[in-house]
């Protein structure tokens, strides 16, 4: 993926934007080189903060990060080529991370897959959609946990999907993946209630970033036609919630839900 096909920021939204404090955190992004995720770390860079990218494509993520460095300061933006997927690649890449610390973790790693009824849904694409969307959250959460537990702070958001509290129809991995994520969420934030560390996820409805490549443009239709606001979401408006999220601001919620659906969710 290369600038020209990522979503452009635009000057307008950063400049009217209201202002987040991360100064001396460090977060890690997975998906951080494409789409909602090079939009959040973009709005951590902008508030203070010190973000590592983790994406399992190294052309993408060395352009990502190239771009960035121009713009911040080099040593707020590292990078590391991991799959989530890979539970020894992500206990590596944690190991990596151990002398800096961690205090913020966004999971944005995620694939739509191909829209088509479930009887017909190819069985290793399922498996697929489902390693990289929930088991990879699973993946990161077991391995960074434990570094912000020694220093009894910590934000996790996991990004899920308006598909996840509905269903959307001819995309039953997507949507049963996104659900996982939300029960998840849920589960680790109690666990966790007590220990500085919160747990949230978000349920985007449908964002035009490059994955929308994955989808027919029937589908993509439906999904515009289910939204009352009419129009898509901003990866920045995407960004925004996500990043507040990871503030201390933000106390009192965990296992908590947030909707940014333009008024599509219902519950």
């Amino acid at each position: 993926m290369t600038s020209a096909t990522r979503l452009p920021i635009t000057t307008t939204y950063w400049d009217i934007m209201n202002q987040l404090d991360m100064q001396g955190r460090r977060a890690v992004v997975t998906g951080g080189a494409n789409g909602l995720g090079f939009a959040i770390v973009t709005r951590m860079l902008e508030s203070g903060a010190s973000v590592t990218l983790w994406d399992t494509d190294a052309s993408s993520l060395e352009t990502a990060s190239s771009e960035l460095r121009k713009r911040f300061a080099e040593s707020a933006v590292e990078s590391d080529v991991v799959d989530v997927t890979d539970h020894a690649a992500v206990a590596r890449a944690a190991t990596r991370m151990a002398a800096s610390g961690v205090d913020m973790v966004v999971n944005s790693a995620g694939v739509a897959g191909p829209n088509m009824p479930l009887w017909e849904y190819p069985v290793d694409v399922w498996q697929h959609v489902m390693n990289v969307n929930i088991n990879g959250t699973f993946n990161v959460c077991r391995e960074l946990v434990p570094l912000m537990k020694t220093r009894n702070y910590g934000r996790i958001v996991n990004i899920a999907s308006i598909a996840g509290k509905e269903g959307n129809p001819n995309a039953s991995a997507y949507s049963a993946s996104k659900a996982a994520v939300i029960g998840l969420t849920k589960s680790l934030g109690k666990e966790l209630a007590s220990s500085g560390i919160t747990v949230n996820c978000i349920t985007p409805a449908a964002v035009r970033t490059p994955i929308f490549s994955q989808m027919t443009p029937e589908h993509i239709q439906f999904m515009l036609s289910k939204i009352p606001m009419a129009r898509f979401g901003l990866p920045e408006e995407i960004a925004s919630l996500v990043c507040w999220l990871c503030t201390e601001d933000c106390s009192f919620s965990t296992g908590a839900v947030f909707d940014i659906s333009g008024g599509r969710a219902t519950y």
